[in-house]
């Protein structure tokens, strides 16, 4: 059985925005994994391929070594085809005979096509097959659970943290633990991977669930981290206050205090500063007391505006702030409840909080958004901090950038002009 993992541009994809402008809905995370590995994992098949918007095709084969947007893995084998909002513990509902499963909304979110079936479907695109199949093939009895909105992730991390602690069924020291220390909890709801180190003067508290320290990550002293928590690859915790649910990317390097937050690989929060129930994209860097409110005054559910426009109810009283990826934020800089926050945009503080809604490439000056320096500024800087931890800025990740400066004018240039006329008035 092949997987067939599908991402296609429809008009409810920007509920993941500003996190999935630059990658696929399945490379987001939640917990210790990505929901990627959990749906191959759920799948039990190491034969997949995926479907992607055009704009990140060149990049993301790059990144991941399968094939992409490639039709021939469309026929040849039984084919299990699952969008990636779908929880991973739906696929159990697909066993057995070629069936569909929609959505509340009509929309396909997977289905299984045995060989014998897809001879008879139109297999040209991934959206011709999507379209005989609904067409043609049996609707399922069940209705999947689905991931609906990137806040959905940051919800359900501190759970699903402690359900891949028990999957992966790693616990114990394999690095080190230098004394004194101090574990609370049970040691089997531990686990330090080999290579990692934790110096001394540490809490690791277990009592509320499970500590995942990966490969080579480090744990500095006068650190406190709260279960359950996932600590990435080569990433450092320096003097950090790690409340619990929080999931850390691979080399990232924070400090201060966080709370039930997802963070990217290769992002930093390195100084003080509160950050909570956030989602925080790749290559990041939220400078010194940079802070996001994740609670209002009056305790009622936080909304936050997609396309800056149209608020959506959470349905939850805890939600932070939206970041995409390589966003870069001054010192001082204060982000109020339910905020959206663009990729690729440079943030000056203001000394008050921000306003809930900042675009994809915009730069934050003088209290207003602005187009700055341009993008092409963004991109050096971009190039300057990759290399910094020897990675490449490639002419696909570009070209992927460029079609998303593209995506996102329409919510940016009226904000520009907006703020030209501010910045005007202001100067006389």
């Amino acid at each position: 059985m092949r997987l067939i993992l599908f991402d296609l541009l429809d008009e409810n994809r920007y509920h993941f925005y500003p996190l999935a402008l630059g990658r696929p809905i399945w490379e987001l995370r939640c917990g210790i994994t990505s929901l990627r590995e959990k749906l191959v994992a759920a799948a039990g098949t190491s034969d997949v391929a995926c479907f992607v918007p055009p704009y990140m095709e060149d990049h993301y084969r790059n990144q991941v070594g399968l094939p992409v947007n490639d039709a021939s893995q469309l026929g040849g084998d039984d084919l299990l085809l699952v969008h990636g909002r779908l929880k991973a513990d739906g696929l159990k509902a697909l066993s057995g005979p070629s069936q569909v499963a929609t959505d509340g909304n009509g929309q396909i979110v997977a289905a299984r096509i045995n060989q014998a079936d897809l001879a008879k479907l139109e297999t040209a695109s991934i959206e011709s097959l999507l379209e005989s199949a609904r067409a043609n093939l049996p609707a399922a009895d069940v209705q999947p659970a689905t991931w609906d909105y990137t806040w959905d992730l940051v919800l359900e991390n501190p759970a699903q943290l402690t359900r891949d602690f028990q999957a992966l069924g790693n616990s114990g020291v394999e690095g080190s633990i230098e004394e004194p220390k101090a574990l609370r909890g049970s040691t089997g709801d531990v686990f330090v991977a080999p290579g990692a180190r934790v110096h001394p003067m540490v809490v690791l508290d277990a009592s509320g669930g499970p500590i995942y320290i990966d490969e080579e990550a480090e744990v500095f002293p006068f650190t406190r981290v709260e279960g359950p928590c996932y600590l990435g690859r080569k990433s450092m915790l320096l003097g950090a206050n790690c409340r619990e649910g929080n999931s850390i990317g691979p080399v990232c390097r924070v400090g201060g205090e966080v709370e039930e937050s997802i963070i990217h690989g290769y992002s930093n929060k390195y100084h003080d500063g509160f950050l909570g129930h956030a989602y925080v994209g790749q290559w990041v860097n939220l400078g010194a007391f940079t802070t996001n409110s994740d609670l209002k005054n009056d305790y009622t559910n936080v909304s936050i505006a997609l396309d800056g426009k149209r608020p959506i109810d959470t349905g939850s009283t805890k939600v932070g702030a939206l970041i995409g990826d390589h966003t870069k934020t001054s010192i001082g800089t204060l982000f109020n409840t339910g905020s959206f926050v663009g990729a690729m945009a440079l943030i000056a503080a203001t000394g008050k909080p921000l306003p809930k809604y900042i675009p994809s490439f915009a730069w934050f000056l003088e209290g207003v958004v602005t187009k700055g320096f341009g993008r092409k500024k963004l991109y050096e800087t971009a190039r300057i901090a990759m290399s910094r931890r020897k990675c490449e800025w490639t002419p696909a990740e570009e070209s992927l950038w460029e079609a998303v400066f593209q995506m996102t004018k329409p919510e940016r240039d009226p904000i520009i002009k907006i703020g030209r006329r501010m910045l005007a008035n202001q100067r006389g």
